[in-house]
């Protein structure tokens, strides 16, 4: 039983970074100023993101704390986009035409983040259950 939940997981894990580069690729197809050349190069994105996200995002928020307070949160959004543009600006195949466009790539990717993490939860509680 253990074996199994540990594979679980990491198909989970798998599963939502495909489709978080799938997400990204509906990003690039739905607003012009975000491009993405492949969906190799998506992938990279997405892990990229995810890394900038998980490592650099909680130092700048906490170093931002202040401002997020006075701005009532909305400075949350300026971070995420600055995560956004700063990915942009390490990968070759990912290109974010300015801070306007990393505000509005970085806000549909987290609605499609969103959505697909919903997803996630409802398809693989699903499979958590045990059969009767």
């Amino acid at each position: 039983m253990r074996s199994a939940g540990r594979y679980s997981s990491r198909m989970k894990i798998v599963i939502r970074w495909l489709l978080l580069a799938a997400a990204l690729l509906l990003v690039a197809n739905l607003y012009p100023g975000v491009q993405v050349a492949s969906f190799t190069s998506a992938m990279i994105a997405a892990l990229v993101l995810g890394l900038l996200n998980a490592l650099l995002r909680p130092i700048l928020v906490l170093l931002t704390l202040p401002v997020t307070v006075l701005t009532l949160g909305l400075f949350l959004f300026v971070i995420n986009a600055l995560m956004f543009y700063f990915a942009a600006s390490l990968l070759d195949g990912f290109n974010v035409n300015g801070f306007v466009a990393a505000l509005v790539g970085s806000l549909l990717y987290s609605l499609c983040g969103l959505v697909i993490d919903a997803a996630m939860e409802r398809l693989f509680a699903r499979a958590d259950r045990p059969v009767r």
